[in-house]
Parts: structure tokens; C-alpha cells; sequence
């Protein structure tokens, strides 16, 4: 642990003004992003009497190496800019007020051409409408199948659509009435979307117009005698008053609002949130975080700001209603206007149905703590068990909080790709997971190992600019840091910038020996390396003749299996999608000057090689970026057949030469 004295800044030099601040540790890595109305106030009150800080906060301030601050208007920029930090850092010492549950949500993709609705999990994708959260996916597809009678929008997958659309012929949804089958051209595009339209509004709690709707018109089909009509509008209002039945209604007044609710003990805090809207549930979450030494306001100040930022605008709802008001209500309030394009309320219910409703919401949360006590109440004391017996054992300075793993995989010597997963106090950190192409006519398992490590600690010394081969993208251009580690030309680490306490490779004594020499080649000699054999479980050692032997019940021997089979998994599932894709031949692949992206305008024009095969060299030279020679000789490669010669073209540009 670090002294705070050595870094702690000058009184005289921290500003008075509102501000966010940052705290580094000797890694240059953020490990904490707080904002302060006064950050001289706030920031000195770390460094005067540190045995009187939270246990957790006292360990944040030993772990930093610095602490940096910028200055801002007002205290809603603060708030902003806090956030922003927050979420590109991901730090350490920040209490996370989302858990990694990915809840389903019902999307409706109305950024295509054809919007589609789907169940989807994961991050939120720019043009897409979301409704829920829900518990279960299979409560997504009820509803959906209900609806679908009465907005017949699109649900297939773009390939089934694309086939579809290629034979003349819809699938069976389209068959049935439950999809108006654009892909057939019953409807156009334009009224494809008004119905996705109406259905994101049916969703979004404008129920009412439709039931009055097809009342009307039922009633109308049956002055007119067209009994068969009526009877098909009445099963559709039938289906909506089933899907709205679905949706219990809370508050009387068609009110938009979210409704969070808490449950905490001395460690932890257990959140729930109903999301309202047309004074229905629409969707419920919930999840449970670390407590740190924060007042419940302030955890409500930063669950509401984690929860909305990034959101899109139709997401935040005119009312947010809370057990306790916020810190900075009144800011609160200002930046969440800002992001809905309209007034935003943050309310603590006193009295009525709303107050009825918190309350139903904080059972929820207390349910939800217990259960989460009862389910994982040894997990914390096992990681910490598990870390500590690997120091032991393995007699490491300190216990391995970063924990690196690698693995080959490959068939036959081919497509040989390697994996690095990342484990940080116990848990893996999957946004730092790396994978690695291997190049050819890599000898063996050894080798290829050799290879990964001495380009993963190449970067960390060196920090260059990233390699192509690595499928998850290039590192950033790069420079020596204030503590020597590498940083970005905007001040934040680089890629591979932080080194592991331990590394972890899948195999025995000949694996570890070419890990131990890749890291001494490379010079990083202060980074213990151990293998993990699969056939006895055995530790093997660098130098050591014979194995460390854990019993099987020891939760150190736990948690190097998950990080090996984690590192396992990982490389065969990139290995597989390498090998899918080397076999995947096209009849276009090998064409001079048709690269991938030219293919796939021809294939976007026309739908189909064959469709590209009957095409005329007039047609082809009509798609951008394939100039008259590039279509006739696709033409010529295509059919066999020799065309009029075409004018010499360069086939980088498709400029014509002569």
C-alpha cells in the first residue's frame, strides 16, 4: 500500500471550484471518479486523518499513486462529466449500480429498412426502439404472438427474409396474417413502418385509440352485414385485451414513471425498479451492489445517474419516483430534462397509490437482497480464500488480484489462434479478454505460445501501435506516462498497459518453460508463471522437476480451473469462427480487384451470386465502385463466357486507362 503523503497535492493549488477529480494508482489506471461542489474541500478531506475514512475508501486512497481534477461551469456539467468518466474507466473503487444480468428487452429495429421485432439482450443499439425490461424471455414472445394479429410487423432474421424475398414466396407467419410479408411486396416499406409504428406505440402505453379503434370498426363491418370482418376484428381486440392483461395496471392516471425502491445492510444494497407507462408495469429489474460509505442520498444520486445515462430520450419518463430525494435533486432534475427533451420530476410519494406502490417496489428489493444473501453469501470469503492460498502456495510477494490466462488452439497446425483472459479479485474482466491470430508455420503448441506471450508483453513494455492481426481492434499510438507506463495521447492507458500478477498457461512443464522464456526474452521478470496441467490438475513451476499438487477441495485449485477453461473456451470459440469462415468459399473470392467490399455491393444489389451470374455487364457496371472492365471480367469469370474487350482499368480505382 502506498503512502497518500507522497502524492497528496498542495492545499493552496486545488481549486475552489465544482470539479470532477480522478484518482490514479502506479499503473496510471483510473481507480476512482468522484465530483466535488468545492474540490479543494472535498479532495483535502482524503488526506487528513485516513484511519477515520471507510475501510473502503481508506484502501482506494493507500492503492493511488495520483490524483488529478478538471474544472467545470456548474455543478449539472459536474454530474455529465462524472459519468462519462465513470463509464469509459470502469473504475475500480466506483460502486457498480449494475450488475452484469443481461435482462431481455422486446426491440423493434426501426433503423431498417423493414423494421423487425425481436427479443434482445446485451447494450442498447442506436435506432432501435426498447420496451422492458422483463423477467423472461418466453414473456417477450406471449406478449408479441398476441400482437402480432393486430400489427402484423416483421419478426424473421434477415437471412429467412432475404430468402423469401429471393423465391417470391413468404414464410409461414406471413401465411397466417401474422406478418404483412414486405418481403413479397404485399405492403411497401412505408407502410411496413407505419405498422412497426403503431405497435411501438401500442408498447409504449397509447393502448387506448386502438381498442376504440377497432370497436368502430367493428361495429361498422356489422351494420354492414360483413359479419366475417367483424368476427376477425373482434378476435384482434380480443388478443389486445389478452396482451394488456399481461401488464397489471398500478395508477389510475396513465402515469409515466419509473419507481425505484432499496434495501441495504451494512455491505451491500439491493435495488428495484418498476418502469410504468400508462400507468401499466411495463418491465421490472433488479439487481444488488457493493456498499460503500456513501448516504443513501448519495446512492440514489448515482443509481439514477448510471441507470439514464447513455439512455435514448423516449427512455427517461416524465416522473422518477424514489424513496429518499437525491444529492443534488434540483441538478438531477436539470440533466435528465436535458436528456428526454422535457420536463423530468423526481418525486418521493407521501400519500396514495403512488406511496402504495414504493412500498410493493421495496418488498421486492428485500426479497431480492435475502435471496441474494442466502445464494452468495460465500462467495466473497472464497475468492478471498482462494487468492490468499495462491500466495501461499506459490509464495508470491502478494496476493494475484490480476490473473492472466493463455491457450492455443488449432487443427492439425492450422488456423492457429491463441486466447488471453483476464481475471481481476476472483471474477473475470471480460472487457480486457485479447485474442491473437498466430502466424503460419508456427511449429507447435510451444511455439505459438511463445509467440502470444512475447507480443502481449511487448505491448506492455513498449506500448506500440496495435497489430492488425488482433481481431479486437489495434492499440492506441502510444507514450511513456508519468509512472512510466504507457498512455495515450489523451491521457489514458494503453491497450495491454496493465501487467498481471500471475499468468496462467493451459499445459505442463514444456508449456511453462516457453511462457517463462517468451516473458525473460522479452525482459518482464518480475510476473510469476505457472501451468495447470488437465490430466492430474497439477501446478507446474518454472525450474521445478516436479508439480505443486492442491488438493482437490481448495478453492486456489477452484479458481485456476476456472480461469483455464475460461482461456480454453475462449480461444475455441474464436479458433471455430476462424475455421467457418476459411471454409466459406465464394464463387467471387479469387476475382482480380474484387475485394470484400465490392463483393458485398454486388451481393447488396443483386441478393444472390446467381442473380450476379445473369447479370448483364451493362448492370454490373451500374453498382458502385465496379467500373465497365472489373464487369466484364466478373462477367467472363462468372459465365465463361469471353465479352468484347473491355479498356484496361485499374483495379485498385476503377479508373479506365485507355
Amino acid at each position: 500500500m502506498a503512502d497518500p503523503s507522497t502524492y497528496r497535492p498542495r492545499p493552496g493549488e486545488i481549486p475552489t471550484e465544482p470539479g470532477v477529480y480522478r484518482f490514479r494508482d502506479q499503473h496510471s489506471r483510473v481507480i476512482y471518479v468522484g465530483k466535488a461542489i468545492s474540490l479543494r474541500s472535498r479532495l483535502s478531506s482524503y488526506f487528513q486523518d485516513i484511519s477515520a475514512l471507510h475501510p473502503r475508501t481508506r484502501t482506494m486512497v493507500q492503492t493511488g499513486a495520483s490524483v488529478e481534477w478538471t474544472v467545470v461551469r456548474n455543478e449539472v456539467e459536474a454530474l455529465q462529466l462524472e459519468y462519462a468518466w465513470i463509464k469509459e474507466y470502469d473504475p475500480r473503487f466506483n460502486v457498480k449500480y449494475r450488475d452484469d444480468k443481461s435482462y431481455p428487452y422486446l426491440a423493434v429495429t426501426m433503423g431498417e429498412d423493414f423494421p423487425r421485432a425481436q427479443v434482445m439482450r446485451g447494450a442498447k443499439k442506436p435506432g432501435t426502439r426498447y420496451f422492458g425490461p422483463y423477467a423472461h424471455a418466453w414473456a417477450i414472445r406471449e406478449t408479441l404472438d398476441q400482437l402480432l394479429r393486430v400489427f402484423p410487423v416483421r419478426t424473421c432474421s434477415k437471412g429467412v427474409f432475404k430468402r423469401a424475398s429471393q423465391v417470391g414466396r413468404p414464410c409461414l407467419l406471413g401465411y397466417i396474417d401474422k406478418c404483412s410479408a414486405p418481403c413479397v411486396d404485399r405492403v411497401s416499406a412505408q407502410e411496413h413502418r407505419e405498422i412497426a409504428e403503431d405497435f411501438c406505440d401500442f408498447m409504449a402505453g397509447n393502448t387506448g385509440r386502438f381498442v376504440k379503434d377497432l370497436e368502430q370498426r367493428m361495429r361498422a363491418a356489422s351494420a354492414d352485414l360483413d359479419f366475417e370482418a367483424a368476427a376477425r376484428l373482434r378476435d384482434d381486440i380480443v388478443a389486445l385485451q389478452r396482451a394488456l392483461e399481461k401488464s397489471a395496471v398500478v395508477l389510475p392516471d396513465a402515469t409515466d414513471a419509473d419507481v425505484f425502491a432499496l434495501a441495504d445492510d451494512e455491505l451491500e444494497v439491493a435495488f428495484q425498479v418498476f418502469h410504468v407507462r400508462g400507468g401499466r408495469v411495463r418491465g421490472q429489474r433488479g439487481w444488488v451492489s457493493e456498499k460503500g460509505a456513501e448516504e443513501i442520498a448519495d446512492i440514489v444520486e448515482h443509481l439514477l445517474q448510471q441507470v439514464y445515462g447513455g439512455e435514448s430520450p423516449e427512455a427517461v419518463p416524465r416522473e422518477v419516483l424514489v424513496p429518499v430525494a437525491p444529492t443534488g435533486r434540483g441538478n438531477l432534475e436539470e440533466w435528465l430534462s436535458e436528456l428526454r427533451g422535457s420536463r423530468v420530476q423526481i418525486r418521493v410519494p407521501q400519500r396514495g397509490d403512488k406511496k402504495a406502490l414504493l412500498e410493493t417496489v421495496g418488498r421486492n428489493a428485500h426479497q431480492s437482497l435475502a435471496r441474494h444473501k442466502v445464494a452468495r453469501s460465500g462467495d466473497l470469503t472464497a475468492r478471498s480464500q482462494a487468492l490468499q492460498e495462491l500466495q501461499e502456495v506459490l509464495e508470491l510477494d502478494e496476493a494475484p488480484l490480476r490473473v492472466e490466462s493463455f491457450d492455443i488452439s488449432h487443427v492439425q497446425g492450422t488456423d492457429v489462434v491463441g486466447s488471453m483472459v483476464v481475471f481481476e479479485d476472483g471474477l473475470p474482466r471480460k472487457s480486457e479478454y485479447r485474442r491473437f491470430i498466430v502466424r503460419e508455420g508456427t511449429a507447435d503448441d510451444t511455439a505459438a505460445m511463445h509467440e502470444v506471450l512475447t507480443r502481449r508483453f511487448r505491448h506492455l513494455l513498449t506500448a506500440p501501435h496495435g497489430a492488425p492481426e488482433e481481431t479486437t481492434g489495434g492499440g492506441d499510438e502510444a507514450s511513456a506516462g508519468p509512472t512510466g507506463q504507457p498512455v495515450t495521447p489523451e491521457g489514458r492507458p494503453a491497450r495491454f498497459a496493465y501487467p498481471p500478477n500471475l499468468v496462467v498457461v493451459d499445459g505442463g512443464l514444456p508449456q511453462v518453460n516457453a511462457a517463462a522464456a517468451a516473458l525473460s526474452e522479452v525482459g518482464v521478470n518480475d510476473v510469476s508463471v505457472i501451468g495447470l496441467a488437465k490430466r492430474l490438475e497439477e501446478i507446474w513451476v518454472p525450474g521445478q522437476d516436479y508439480p505443486v499438487i492442491l488438493p482437490r477441495s481448495s478453492e486456489g485449485l477452484y479458481l485456476l480451473q476456472r480461469v483455464r477453461d475460461e482461456a480454453h473456451r475462449f480461444a475455441n470459440t474464436f479458433h471455430r469462427q476462424r475455421r467457418s469462415k476459411s471454409m466459406t468459399v465464394s464463387r467471387l473470392d479469387g476475382i482480380p480487384g474484387l475485394g470484400p467490399a465490392r463483393q458485398k455491393a454486388l451481393l447488396k444489389a443483386f441478393g444472390s451470386v446467381k442473380r450476379i451470374e445473369a447479370a448483364s455487364v451493362e448492370d454490373l457496371a451500374g453498382v458502385s465502385g465496379i467500373g465497365p472492365a472489373l464487369a466484364a471480367l466478373v462477367h467472363e469469370r462468372l459465365t465463361g463466357e469471353a465479352t468484347t474487350r473491355a479498356p484496361s482499368v485499374n483495379l485498385a480505382t476503377g479508373e479506365v486507362l485507355d
